[in-house]
C-alpha cells in the first residue's frame, strides 16, 4: 500500500455528561477551552462545543459504566500548552488522579482525561484552524 500524503486529526469528540455546566466550567477554567457553539439556552445548553475539539451533550440521567467496562469512551487525550499549570488548575476541581500517571485525571461523571504537554506554539497553530470554514 502506498503511503498516505493526507494528514488528519480529530476535529471534535462528542461526550455525554450528566452535569453539562460543571463540565463547561472545568474545561474552560482548567484547559482554556472556550465556547465555539451552543445548542439551546446559554445558561442550560443541550449541547456545547468548545474551541479545541470537545462537544458536551447534556444527558442528566447519564451514568457512566465502571471504568473497566469496554464500549464507552476510554479517554480524551488533550494537548496543553502548559501541563504543570493545567494539573495545578485541575486540583481545585475534585478530579481524581488515575494510576496511569499524574497527567491522567478522572472527572466526576467517570470520563478519563489524559493531559499531554504540546510542543511550543503547536496548540496555537491548531486552534488557528477554522474547521467550519468553507473549502475553496
Amino acid at each position: 500500500m502506498a503511503p498516505h500524503k493526507q494528514k488528519s486529526y480529530v476535529e471534535h469528540v462528542a461526550v455525554r455528561v450528566k452535569d453539562i455546566q460543571w463540565h463547561i466550567n472545568f474545561f474552560l477554567d482548567v484547559l482554556g477551552m472556550d465556547v465555539r457553539e451552543i445548542d439551546g439556552p446559554a445558561d442550560a445548553p443541550h449541547q456545547y462545543w468548545t474551541i479545541g475539539g470537545l462537544q458536551l451533550m447534556s444527558t442528566p440521567g447519564f451514568a457512566a459504566p465502571p471504568s473497566n467496562d469496554a464500549g464507552w469512551l476510554a479517554h480524551l487525550g488533550v494537548m496543553v500548552e502548559d501541563l504543570e499549570a493545567a494539573l495545578t488548575g485541575a486540583q481545585t476541581w475534585g478530579v481524581r488522579q488515575l494510576p496511569q500517571g499524574r497527567n491522567w485525571l478522572q472527572l466526576p461523571d467517570g470520563l478519563a482525561v489524559e493531559l499531554i504537554q504540546a510542543s511550543a506554539g503547536s496548540v496555537s497553530a491548531v486552534l488557528a484552524v477554522n474547521p467550519r470554514a468553507a473549502t475553496a
